[in-house]
């Protein structure tokens, strides 16, 4: 705790500029929260500008020090950026208020959505809408896979644990061992090349994923305090981006739970991408569809809820980790793990959105569009969602 209490101070020295008030906090992110459309990357790029170039909160350094840190542990990158910005510039209090006021813009918009959705969902205009949204989001998932692939895989002994990973999956081992086992496969087989002992933060990091392993959820029947629990797993051990959230739902809430269907699931991603702010509110949109203003409450809190914690506690830890070349290959092998986790599951979701020529050729035609032009996602999705929407009307 000292530690922390420490980093906090040096920081806030280091940064050039007088102290933050939690009022500039909130107008700033939930000024974010209401624009930041296109995902993670977009998001860090506005907050970059607000809080490095225009207001000169924290220096570049430091900007891309935190940045490096929410890779680091689990949550929403995006969304853990604003929490670092909160307590660098305001301590405690401003950790919860900028990070709840880049949630709560999403948080209110897929609430109204979910409304609207149960509301008027069997509405033959509505279904035409996801009829045509569910293939652009598949393709969506496809193109992040690749990007990511990029980047998570290094070496042939990295592509060889995600095709185990791949394999795994396939076979249905539970989605926790599959990621505790990348983690801890790589860590193994670099100290065995190195020779080297494990140094106590790669120990952490193995533990930890030994940890989630054994975390699986038990067959529950529904209620508020299962659908809390089964959120803080998800949010306790989102590794690998926020589409890897969709592999983490659809094991849980789909395939082992069944509290909700295959189709409801793409329905809530959806809204999600026409939505700005954090990916994460898809479970906002699945606790209003389970128990309505309550449910989508208390499942935002408990998605949410271990980034603040991780963010708190990481600080200390960050320099050790990275001083640590075991613990990175550990971390390298949770990174390509949920890669195949995301692989799996969109091969398992494109079954169920891609059900004609129509949604065959808009999904590969917005893969071509997302990859050769890189045109932004929403204006993707809202053109997904006119097609299948005229389409839907010409076949009355």
């Amino acid at each position: 705790m000292q530690d922390f209490i420490a980093a906090t101070d040096s920081e806030r020295t280091i940064s050039n500029s007088r102290p933050t008030s939690l009022a500039e906090l909130a107008r700033l992110f939930l000024k974010l929260g209401m624009v930041a459309f296109g995902g993670p990357p977009a998001h860090i790029a506005m907050m970059e500008d607000e809080v490095v170039s225009k207001r000169g909160w924290l220096t570049r350094e430091q900007f891309l020090d935190f940045l490096g840190a929410t890779n680091l542990i689990p949550g929403p990158n995006s969304t853990e950026m604003a929490i670092h910005v909160g307590r660098v510039r305001a301590g405690w209090p401003g950790l919860l208020v900028a990070g709840w006021s880049f949630i709560l813009p999403s948080a209110v918009m897929v609430t109204a959505l979910a409304w609207a959705y149960v509301r008027f969902g069997s509405l033959p205009e509505v279904s035409g809408v996801m009829y045509g949204v569910k293939p652009i989001v598949i393709a969506l998932i496809v193109q992040a896979v690749f990007k990511l692939a990029k980047t998570a895989v290094k070496s042939t002994w990295l592509a060889a644990v995600g095709a185990l990973a791949v394999l795994a999956t396939a076979l249905g081992v539970d989605q926790l061992a599959v990621l505790a086992g990348g983690g801890l496969l790589t860590g193994i087989v670099y100290s065995l090349r190195s020779g080297k002992r494990p140094s106590s933060a790669a120990t952490f990091l193995s533990g930890g994923a030994a940890l989630t392993a054994t975390g699986s959820s038990a067959a529950l029947p529904f209620s508020l305090t299962a659908l809390f629990l089964v959120f803080l797993k998800i949010g306790a051990i989102l590794f690998g981006g926020g589409y890897v959230l969709v592999a983490l739902i659809r094991s849980n809430l789909v395939a082992h739970l069944h509290w909700i269907s295959e189709r409801q699931l793409l329905d809530a991603i959806a809204m999600g991408q026409v939505t700005p702010g954090p990916i994460s509110t898809t479970a906002t949109f699945i606790g209003f569809l389970l128990a309505g203003v309550p449910g989508a409450t208390i499942a935002t809190i408990a998605i949410f809820l271990p980034a603040f914690f991780f963010v708190a506690i990481s600080g200390p830890l960050v320099p050790r980790l990275r001083q640590s070349p075991l613990a990175g290959a550990v971390l390298d092998g949770v990174n390509v793990a949920a890669l195949a986790l995301i692989a799996v599951v969109t091969w398992q979701l494109f079954r169920a959105a891609v059900v004609d020529w129509t949604t065959l050729v808009l999904a590969a035609l917005s893969f071509f569009l997302l990859l050769r032009y890189r045109i932004n996602s929403v204006w993707l999705v809202l053109g997904g969602a006119a097609i299948g929407a005229a389409a839907t009307w010409l076949h009355r």
